[in-house]
């Protein structure tokens, strides 16, 4: 998986970096390794709400769980409603076990 995180501060951008990047230390046995990076060709969290407020992966259709979440202050708030109406999304050619 995956998060978009927004930083409040450019200050506190080399301690998040150098704590979060190579990270492994889950509560969970796993081998994933955490990997850091800006974002593009979005960045900040207005490009990002604007981006998938009318994606597909909005529509009705998709469960709740695949869709994109707002955290504040650690708790969840509601994501901004579409600008317009979701297409319904592709189904994509995909064979269980393959990915």
């Amino acid at each position: 998986g995956y998060a978009f995180i927004n930083l409040d501060s450019p200050s506190i951008v080399p301690r998040f970096w150098s704590t979060f990047d190579g990270y492994t230390n889950w509560a969970l046995p796993s081998r994933k390794e955490c990997f850091v990076s800006w974002c593009g060709p979005h960045q900040g969290y207005e490009a990002h709400v604007q981006r998938y407020r009318s994606s597909p992966v909005m529509h009705p259709v998709v469960p709740d769980e695949y869709k994109p979440v707002i955290f504040k202050n650690g708790v969840r708030v509601e994501f901004p409603p579409p600008g317009k109406k979701p297409r319904i999304p592709r189904v994509r050619n995909y064979v269980r076990g393959s990915a």
